[in-house]
């Protein structure tokens, strides 16, 4: 790969890089915001320079393309200077990088990324698709009226009713997000909750009662509402609840990711098991901001995150910091909703990095391969992942 990213960036745009450049800087280019200035010469070499001084500063340790991120973020705000590092970002954490080059997908064999996609079953059963509904006005159940918005949000205005079901019972509600879908909703509190890929929240129509209880699969992020009377929120995952008044946390309790991770933005949570034979000094922890709790069959840990990559998701992004790559692929298998097959071993293959969600796979796929370390066949939406020979 090329050494000098701000040489490469002249080339592209003076039209003289060889296909393998130009596949490397079009994978991670943003277009520039119009009606913006773009930066001097002097701000875009000021900080190449500190980004790359960063990244030769690890070179023998782990990259930190996170930090580095936030670091362009401070140094400027225009997105061609954070388009100059998004490929440099993308750094192989393990060996030098050798030259390689990146795969050829036609567009018949590219695959799309995932987009608002949701199903909407009501407490009578009624099932309704999120993603062919029109804007508006959805449906009105027992005094609630749930409409979506052009962004694709669900929006919930409760009426004066007491909202129940037969013999007094409260109704539940349930959004499923598919493979390359997400969805982001209004809860009747005022609680906003984003859910990423493959996940599922199951709520009720209407709070009542001293306690507002909701159930988690998969991922999401939740930004609770503060009640009068200080009404607990709390969200019960398989193995754990999330006990909090009002703050912004974020939960991954995928099955095929192992631990349940419960990652604390702003305010307090307390994380408890939900499991009767624990004893009580191992049942449950508090989270400061920063702070992520893993959830296993022995206790709960708690460790100090970089919280911008656990929230990546939600704002678009993959972020990677340090992953291996079977991590990294089932976060791509479920956003572009493909199956994925592995040839050789890969327990040394780790990456770092960020690139947007809104890309094709080829993109991501792209970004990796040209490590020199991988190599990946796609056939239909079943992406096969090979060893280079080194």
């Amino acid at each position: 790969m090329h050494k000098d990213p701000g040489e490469l960036l002249e080339k592209y745009k003076a039209g003289n890089c060889s296909e393998e450049e130009r596949a490397i800087v079009e994978s991670w280019y943003l277009e520039l915001h119009s009606g913006k200035e773009a930066p001097s010469h002097r701000m875009i070499s000021n900080t190449k320079d500190q980004v790359w001084a960063a990244l030769s500063a690890q070179k023998d340790k782990e990259s930190q393309p996170v930090k580095i991120r936030v670091l362009l973020r401070k140094v400027a705000s225009w997105a061609a200077i954070i388009s100059i590092i998004g490929f440099i970002g993308f750094v192989y954490l393990n060996k030098q990088k050798k030259r390689s080059s990146i795969a050829t997908i036609s567009k018949k064999q590219d695959i799309s990324p995932g987009g608002n996609k949701a199903f909407l079953t009501l407490a009578d059963g009624k099932r309704i698709s999120l993603t062919d509904a029109a804007n508006g006005e959805l449906v009105k159940q027992q005094g609630l009226v749930i409409n979506k918005t052009a962004d694709g949000q669900l929006v919930y205005t409760v009426a004066d009713s007491d909202n129940k079901g037969k013999n007094g019972a409260q109704l539940f509600n349930t959004i499923e997000t598919p493979n390359g879908g997400k969805y982001q909703i209004n809860l009747p509190d005022g609680t906003r909750v984003w859910l990423n890929a493959a996940s599922l929240l199951r709520y009720p129509t209407k709070f009542i009662g001293s306690t507002r209880v909701v159930e988690l699969t998969g991922e999401g992020y939740f930004e609770v509402a503060k009640l009068p009377g200080k009404i607990p929120f709390i969200v019960k995952s398989e193995g754990q609840e999330v006990e909090v008044l009002g703050t912004h946390f974020n939960i991954n309790s995928y099955k095929d990711e192992g631990p349940i991770k419960t990652t604390l933005i702003e305010g307090s949570v307390r994380v408890i098991r939900s499991r009767s034979n624990i004893k009580a000094a191992d049942n449950n922890v508090l989270l400061k901001p920063g702070e992520q709790s893993e959830l296993s069959n022995q206790k709960i840990n708690v460790k100090e995150v970089n919280t911008e990559s656990i929230l990546a998701w939600k704002d678009g992004d993959f972020v990677f910091d340090g992953d291996d790559l079977k991590s990294i692929m089932r976060k791509v298998a479920r956003w572009y909703d493909v199956e994925v097959m592995y040839k050789g071993e890969f327990e040394d293959v780790k990456f770092g990095g960020l690139i947007s969600r809104s890309k094709n796979i080829s993109s991501v796929l792209g970004i990796m391969e040209s490590t020199g370390k991988i190599h990946f066949v796609i056939d239909g939406n079943r992406i096969t992942v090979l060893r280079d020979k080194e």
